[in-house]
């Protein structure tokens, strides 16, 4: 059965014409938009497009904070017959941004104000782009920037306008092209960091989009009457389906932060915003959950040891009745509902304020969720469903739901899907044995972006293989477990693999024999460096005539050098710009022996096996955490060179 993008929105407007779709604050209010204005504006922006010679298959990039013009511009984009590069606003012009949009053969860039620096400091490297289009400003018009004709710029207004005078002698015309859109057609290509220097385009389908939002809600109720408010970027899939497509499709309402004149002024339009919209549920991920929780126990703390005192009561009585969320109330425990329930009328339901007050669920997605995370929001009567999936599964995967739940997992699998737990060579386990996660649905990526090498290593007979580790139980629920094989995963969920990197200063310094990279949901990553001691020692004997070797300023000036070794990669080093910068170490720990096969650390084929030199040096990792990231000229470091 057809079933595209432009098909589930159709359908949504057939149902829900006149229902609030779209929630935006400018300046001091609130305004919406229904669901038949969104299908208009959206038609204006894909014959805008389309006036602009943007034709089906072409790639169209979209860089701008989360609002409703990012929605209308997606659907624009689709309605034209094009597939969206949707872009992170972290990036940064020099190389993560340049790569992608040639990468992805991009002719036409829709870019807030905000971000409209970054592409025109590298627009006259981009010949492939033929318009910018440039989103008004969310504040104060009187910050609104002067359009250059000659770096190709446009209005969205004035797109909107070229597309609405053509639509009105040409509209069954143009509705023909979305319509003539297949399940097979690109929808989005959306970049990940790959196990090389560049980033990976992970190429989804219309399919693939709404079999995933079918696949979520297979999980997931979403009445008609619902709102949520997105606080995750939009360019990433998960904002995709577990946010507003899954919304569109349901009737509900999707609000989006108000945008900021900076990135730290959209943050702090958080909270304010959760109180205005008054979200039923949020889509969260550990940082975000982190941040919610400290200021919970800080506002708790300030009302005085009284309170403190019955709130720690109360969350004790709670954690032992929830116990796990899928044996709540069972045995014994039972016993304590009453007590729970008083709490949460007296006590947790006032804190629930702070949240809008219509708070059912936080749904987490990106990294493994903290456990005592999941207690704490269970406790106070706003579940922290945990899901798991990756941009190369559209991206859900599993999920914790309502009616199925259990805190630690990473919940059921959603439905139709088929998974299996393989071992390293490929044979698929039993129940509640650790391996790779493997999964087939229609919501496996169509493949890499000009990369088949990639494509077939990872996806073989229509398997997706996750590279994450994980088992299965006979009660039906995921756990995931970390990486099957080496990819880091930073605090805010995102992921990355490192052997590039771990490559490319191996090959480049004669100071270092081996190195690993570590991040298990920090806010940094840090490296295990076995050095190369005697090239090492001579180098800073000859830089440091008459400094003795024994000496706590010998051991200190060769730390310095490794450090220096790092720093070749970080910006404006003789390497920067190779590898994104957010996931280079901070610091690092040394390591006095090699990782061989002698000691069980590398495997017959010469390569590192992670999990054992992870497991190994455990108390190391846990050292470099303890200290802080500048704190790389320790008593351990010394110790090793001077040994």
């Amino acid at each position: 059965m057809k079933r595209t993008i432009i098909d589930l929105l159709n359908d949504a407007v057939d149902q829900y014409a006149s229902k609030a779709f779209l929630l935006e604050k400018q300046k001091d209010e609130w305004t919406s938009l229904s669901y038949r204005e969104v299908q208009n504006q959206s038609l204006q922006v894909g014959a805008g497009l389309h006036q602009l010679g943007v034709k089906p298959g072409d790639r169209v990039a979209l860089l701008s904070e989360g609002r409703n013009d990012w929605i209308i511009s997606e659907l624009g984009i689709l309605y034209a017959g094009a597939a969206s590069v949707p872009l992170s606003i972290k990036l940064e012009e020099s190389n993560d941004l340049l790569f992608r949009l040639n990468h992805a053969e991009v002719n036409t860039i829709i870019v807030s104000q905000t971000q409209l620096p970054k592409i025109r400091s590298i627009i006259d490297q981009l010949p492939l782009v033929n318009s910018v289009v440039v989103l008004e400003t969310l504040y104060d018009p009187e910050d609104a920037v002067v359009l250059d004709s000659a770096k190709k710029e446009i209005g969205m207004n004035e797109l909107k306008g070229k597309g609405e005078a053509f639509l009105k002698d040409h509209h069954q015309e143009f509705l023909k092209i979305g319509e003539a859109l297949e399940n097979d057609d690109i929808a989005t290509i959306t970049y990940t960091s790959g196990t090389t220097a560049d980033p990976k385009g992970v190429v989804l389908t219309h399919r693939n989009y709404t079999a995933n939002v079918e696949q979520a809600l297979s999980a997931i109720t979403i009445p008609p009457h619902w709102r949520t408010l997105i606080i995750l970027p939009l360019d990433h899939c998960f904002a995709h389906v577990a946010g507003f497509y899954s919304i569109m499709a349901c009737g509900a309402s999707f609000a989006t932060v108000q945008v900021g004149k900076t990135g730290v002024e959209t943050l702090r339009n958080i909270p304010i915003n959760i109180k205005e919209v008054r979200p039923h549920f949020l889509l969260s991920v550990p940082a975000l959950a982190k941040n919610f929780r400290k200021n919970i126990e800080s506002s708790i703390k300030a009302k005085g040891k009284t309170t403190e005192r019955l709130f720690n009561f109360a969350m004790k009585c709670a954690y032992a009745y929830n116990k796990d969320g899928y044996t709540k109330g069972k045995g014994f425990s039972i016993l304590l509902k009453p007590l729970v329930k008083l709490f949460d009328k007296i006590l947790f339901s006032k804190i629930r304020e702070a949240f809008g007050g219509e708070m059912k669920f936080f749904i987490g997605g990106g990294a493994l969720l903290d456990i005592e995370l999941q207690r704490f929001f269970y406790a106070i009567g706003i579940p922290m469903y945990q899901g798991y999936g990756l941009s190369e599964a559209t991206p859900v995967i599993s999920t914790n739901c309502e009616r199925k739940h259990r805190m630690g997992s990473s919940g059921i699998l959603v439905s139709p899907m088929d998974l299996k737990i393989m071992d390293e060579d490929g044979n698929e386990l039993p129940l509640g044995e650790k391996g790779e996660i493997v999964i087939r649905g229609e919501n496996v990526m169509a493949g890499y972006w000009r990369n088949e090498k990639s494509t077939a290593e990872t996806v073989k007979d229509g398997w997706l293989y996750t590279g994450d580790l994980g088992y299965f139980t006979k009660e039906g629920f995921l756990y995931v477990l970390g990486r099957f094989k080496s990819l880091l995963i930073s605090n805010d969920g995102e992921k990355y693999s490192p052997e590039g990197f771990e490559e490319a200063l191996v090959e480049q310094s004669d100071l270092i024999e081996q190195t690993l990279l570590y991040n298990d949901q920090n806010p940094y990553t840090i490296a295990l460096i076995v050095p190369n001691l005697p090239t090492l020692k001579q180098k800073v004997q000859h830089a440091h005539k008459g400094l003795d070797p024994n000496s706590t300023e010998f051991a200190d000036a060769a730390i310095q050098l490794i450090k220096e070794e790092i720093d070749k990669y970080k910006d404006k080093g003789v390497y920067g710009g190779m590898f994104p910068e957010r996931w280079l170490p901070s610091t690092f720990v040394l390591i006095g022996e090699p990782f061989s096969e002698k000691n069980g650390l590398v495997n017959s084929t010469m390569k590192v096996i992670r999990g054992k030199v992870e497991e190994r040096y455990k108390d190391l990792i846990e050292l470099a955490y303890a200290l802080n990231e500048k704190e790389a000229l320790n008593i351990h470091n010394r110790n090793v060179i001077l040994s």
